[in-house]
């Protein structure tokens, strides 16, 4: 896939045209060319993002993912809530990883654009006239990545892959198989998190 066609994927993926999206996808790549990795088919890559949620560039996230094959339906992306544009990049295969982060006054400026303004204004990104969005997508997207992202050196970074489960259980309350690590048992009983009475806590739940 060449990198236009990456972008049309991209855009048809993330549901509409905006700055921050494709921003990641230069993000990712950036972050594979420092590496030296390819995108992955199954979990050969695996991306910590620090980017948290609703807020003005969180589309950034799906760009990373579009970008790189790390998604949530394969577990190779984990989300912080730390509501910056950073992420850590991890090659599972050698065990080396990158740290990228939006410069600064590059999000600075960013965030001063009409887009961001339309945003803030309470209009859908995809009722932003296109001769508002289309040159910020055009900038970033041609705009050398050294003048939008920090790129650390390759670290090392060891990870474990937890193994994949098969087996599952059937709920004794209300029948829905459920994989075996989301089993609860309530009196003997198998049973799903949703008919399991307690909450996070650990006591049980009550309407008070």
């Amino acid at each position: 896939m060449d990198r236009d066609e990456l972008l049309k994927m991209a855009v048809a993926f993330h549901g509409h045209k905006c700055p921050a999206m494709p921003l990641g996808i230069r993000a990712a790549l950036a972050a594979m060319d420092k590496l030296g990795a390819q995108r992955a088919g199954n979990s050969e890559l695996y991306i910590i993002s620090e980017s948290g949620k609703q807020h003005a560039m969180s589309c950034f996230v799906d760009g990373l993912q579009a970008a790189t094959g790390c998604t949530y339906g394969k577990y190779n992306i984990k989300k912080r809530y730390h509501d910056k544009l950073a992420f850590t990049l991890i090659d599972r295969t050698r065990n080396k990883a990158v740290r990228v982060r939006l410069k600064p006054e590059f999000q600075a400026k960013a965030l001063q654009s009409e887009f961001v303004k339309q945003r803030q204004a309470g209009v859908p990104a995809t009722q932003i006239p296109a001769e508002i969005t289309d040159p910020l997508v055009e900038r970033v997207w041609t705009l050398p990545a050294d003048q939008m992202f920090d790129i650390s050196e390759p670290f090392d970074y060891h990870m474990t892959q937890p193994p994949t489960v098969f087996r599952t259980e059937s709920c004794s309350k209300c029948g829905a198989l459920v994989f075996e690590k989301g089993v609860r048992l309530y009196e003997g009983q198998p049973v799903c998190q949703e008919c399991w009475p307690y909450g996070e806590s650990g006591r049980p739940e009550t309407t008070e």
